[in-house]
C-alpha cells in the first residue's frame, strides 16, 4: 500500500544553501522522511554525487523508496542516526561532504492519527517514531509517579509535572490510558485555568513523553559527535531543531567543535597547542515571517550549521 508521507521542510533554502553543495560530493540526511530537504541536495548534485537517506520511520522508507528508487544517487537506510557510524562502514564509505538532521517530527507523523503524536485528535497513545519498542501508553501506564513527573518535567520543562504525573497514576487505577485525548484532558484537569489560556496545556506533557518513547535526547550529544567525525575536512554539518533542550545540545557540541585554546588568560603564550576543530558558519537562523505565515510549524525551528576544519 502507498503512503503519502507528506512533510513541508522548515528553512529549506537556508539549509540547502547552508550545506554549500558540491557537485560530486557526498551528502546524508540523517532524518530523511518525505525527502523534501533531500530532493533539495539531489537538484544540486551532478551525475556523480551521491546522497545517503537515513530514516528510522518505516512509513518514511517506504515513500523514499517510491519517490528516489530510480535514481542511482540515493541509497536509502531504514536505521537510526544514531548508528550513523556503521551506516557508513556498511556503505564503504569513509567519510562525507556533507550531513543534515532535522530532528523535528514530520507532518505525517502529527497529522497521521493513528501514530497518536497529536492531542488534537484521538487515536492510540503511540508516539513511537520507529513504531516498535514501548509506546507513550506503556510509559503512562507503568512507570511510577516520581519517574512520570521527572519525565514531564525533564523533558517538557512542565511546571505542574507533579500534579499532572500524580493525576495519570490516579487515572490509570480506574482505567488504562490508552488514547491521546484521554491523556489531554488529564493534563489539562491537573492545571489551573490560568495555564490552560497559554497554548495547548498538554503540549509539554506530550513533548516530553514523546522524547522519552523516542529516546530523542538520550543519544544526541554523542550523535552529533559522530556526525562531525564523519564529515572530510571543509564538510558540513547542519541541524534543525525544535525545542530547547536539543538546540541547547546542539549548541555546546558546535562550540566544542570550535574552541581552541584553552590556556588560562594570564599565559604570554599558548602551551596546550589546541586550535579549533570547526567553525560555525552563523550563529542560527530561524524562519523568516513570509515561512511562517505559510507553515506555523516552523515557528520553533532553528538551523545551527559547523564546518569542519580539522580531522
Amino acid at each position: 500500500m502507498s503512503i503519502s508521507f507528506s512533510h513541508v521542510p522548515v528553512l529549506y533554502e537556508e539549509t540547502i544553501s547552508s550545506l554549500n553543495i558540491k557537485p560530486d560530493g557526498i551528502y546524508l540526511n540523517a532524518t530523511a522522511g518525505g525527502g523534501g530537504h533531500s530532493n533539495g541536495i539531489l537538484e544540486r548534485l551532478g551525475p556523480n554525487g551521491r546522497l545517503i537517506c537515513v530514516d528510522r520511520d518505516p512509513d518514511a522508507i517506504e515513500t523514499l523508496t517510491e519517490r528516489f528508487n530510480s535514481d542511482a544517487r540515493v541509497t536509502i537506510v531504514h536505521d537510526n542516526y544514531c548508528n550513523i557510524k556503521a551506516i557508513l562502514n556498511e556503505l564503504d564509505i569513509a567519510s562525507v561532504d556533507g550531513i543534515l538532521a532535522d530532528l523535528g517530527v514530520s507532518s505525517h507523523q502529527l497529522d497521521t492519527a493513528e501514530r497518536g503524536f497529536s492531542f488534537h485528535n484521538d487515536a492510540p497513545l503511540d508516539m513511537r517514531m520507529s513504531q516498535s519498542g514501548a509506546t507513550a501508553a506503556d510509559l503512562c501506564n507503568t512507570l511510577p509517579e516520581a519517574e512520570l513527573a521527572r519525565i514531564i518535567r525533564t523533558y517538557g520543562e512542565e511546571r505542574y509535572a507533579s500534579s499532572i504525573a500524580r493525576n495519570i497514576v490516579k487515572a490509570r487505577d480506574l482505567t488504562p490510558i490508552a488514547t491521546t485525548l484521554q491523556l489531554a484532558d488529564i493534563v489539562s484537569n491537573s492545571m489551573p485555568a490560568k495555564a490552560r489560556r497559554n497554548g495547548h496545556p498538554a503540549r509539554r506533557t506530550f513533548q516530553a513523553l514523546r522524547i522519552e518513547v523516542n529516546g530523542e535526547l538520550e543519544k544526541l550529544s554523542g550523535s552529533v559527535v559522530d556526525m562531525f567525525d564523519c564529515l572530510k575536512v571543509d564538510g558540513i554539518l547542519s541541524i534543525i531543531t525544535f525545542h530547547s533542550l536539543e538546540d541547547r545540545t546542539v549548541k555546546q557540541e558546535f562550540q566544542k567543535f570550535c574552541e581552541g585554546c584553552t590556556c588560562p588568560p594570564e599565559f604570554p603564550i599558548c602551551v596546550c597547542g589546541k586550535t579549533p576543530r570547526g567553525k560555525l558558519q552563523f550563529k542560527f537562523k530561524e524562519a523568516t515571517d513570509s515561512e511562517l505565515d505559510e507553515n506555523q510549524r516552523a515557528r520553533s525551528a532553528k538551523l545551527r550549521s559547523v564546518i569542519k576544519l580539522k580531522d
